[in-house]
């Protein structure tokens, strides 16, 4: 994501693909986050 941003920034066209239906990765699939118990959401 922080290539993609850079990148964006310096003038290049950038697009991101996500190969499942939803995004955010194994984060969005999360309840809770450790160390602190924290909503993953």
């Amino acid at each position: 994501m922080q290539s993609a941003l850079d990148l964006a920034s310096s003038g290049y066209y950038v697009y991101l693909l996500e190969k499942s239906s939803a995004i955010g990765g194994l984060m969005s699939q999360l309840d809770k986050t450790f160390p602190t118990n924290d909503c993953a959401m």
